[in-house]
């Protein structure tokens, strides 16, 4: 036994592998590893091709541009359009400043954009689903909806906030035939203004979206393609009290002097005016738009929208100031990638306005009257 114990004691450490020296037994062959020698790198030439990782970004429209280029600007009030085009600033966008009172445009910047392109609406899509649900009863300003098993949410919280759930809950309720037959009187999938060369009508899809269903369509805007024109005509109404003007652009100041205001359609919604206008003023003061907020005294309402229209991420924001002297309707639409939002676009339509109290415009300017219009 102890002449065989070094015989089993060089093979068991053969076959594990960790015998250091000696020949390999007969029984128990050991594969030896073969190293290779390490061969030199090869000498860089001039012509030697290099590898370098590019990083693609999923957005295809920059989000800086010069927004201005190529824009006419007579017969626009000037004093608006210093003010937008500051506010706007280095940002692929629009700025479409209305007078609600007339449906005058006052301003806009990087026309070729505001009138030729629509886009998906994102979340201001929720100002026409609320007036619809509120004209169809499904609502009233301060009815609940359950989000979990003790949030209960009402109509100007989830308009401050922006909330998809309660939006979504809605467009179920309202189905496609109530929401499409309110969207196309609100000015969906038709032009918004009056003989302006080249506007787009936009889209209001012919059925219930595939993508989402209702629920998509009321909370984000699926199957709409919607203009600056047609937001901007929309909130003036609101504005207003229920006229939908014919926007119209004055070019020139023999324009503006001649200048009178052409009705499209009376909307039936001045008793829900009060409903919605709490929670657009909270999206303003504590909600997704409080990046717009300037001024107590002269409340702006206002909603945001930030989605992703295919390869272009894109920013809403519809706003409009009713109170005392102060009748504006400012649209603000960013395109882009990175830095592209709702709330960037709130702060950018904020400083609109705060920009033009700085210059007392509001109390210095020339407010046409719908009273000359009345029958004498």
């Amino acid at each position: 036994m102890r002449r065989l114990l070094p015989q089993l004691l060089i093979t068991w450490v053969a076959v594990s592998g960790l015998a250091s020296a000696g020949a390999p037994t007969k029984k128990t062959p050991v594969k030896t590893a073969t190293v290779k020698k390490a061969q030199p790198a090869p000498k860089k030439t001039a012509y030697a091709p290099r590898t370098r990782r590019i990083s693609r970004s999923p957005w295809t429209v920059p989000t800086y541009a010069p927004s201005t280029e190529g824009d006419n600007v007579d017969g626009e009030d000037l004093a608006v359009r210093r003010a937008a085009v500051e506010a706007l600033g280095p940002y692929n966008g629009t700025v479409v400043a209305v007078d609600p009172q007339s449906g005058r445009i006052l301003a806009m910047v990087n026309q070729r954009l505001a009138l030729t392109s629509g886009f998906q609406p994102c979340s201001t899509v929720k100002i026409f689903a609320a007036l619809a649900a509120l004209s169809e009863g499904i609502i009233g300003r301060d009815t609940l909806f359950r989000l979990t098993r003790r949030t209960r949410i009402d109509l100007t919280e989830a308009l401050a906030h922006s909330n998809n759930p309660y939006f979504a809950n809605l467009g179920i309720k309202l189905g496609y035939e109530r929401f499409s037959y309110y969207a196309r009187l609100f000015g969906l999938g038709e032009r918004a203004g009056l003989g302006m060369e080249g506007e787009s009508a936009g889209i209001l899809a012919a059925s219930t979206p595939k993508n989402g269903g209702m629920g998509m369509m009321t909370s984000f805007g699926e199957g709409i393609s919607l203009t600056p024109l047609q937001l901007s005509a929309f909130l003036s109404a609101i504005s207003n009290g229920g006229t939908l003007y014919y926007l119209q652009y004055p070019r020139s100041e023999q324009e503006v002097e001649a200048f009178v205001p052409r009705v499209k359609r009376h909307l039936d919604i001045a008793q829900w005016i009060d409903d919605i206008k709490p929670g657009m003023i909270g999206a303003v003061e504590y909600g997704t738009a409080r990046r717009a907020y300037h001024n107590a005294e002269a409340p702006i309402c206002g909603k945001t929208g930030t989605c992703t229209d295919k390869t272009t991420h894109l920013g809403w924001f519809g706003s409009f100031s009713d109170f005392g002297q102060s009748k504006l309707v400012v649209v603000v639409l960013m395109t882009g990638g990175k830095g592209v939002s709702g709330p960037e676009a709130a702060e950018i339509a904020g400083a609109v306005y705060r920009r033009l109290y700085e210059q007392n415009y509001f109390a210095s300017r020339r407010m046409f009257s719908p009273a000359i219009l009345a029958p004498r």
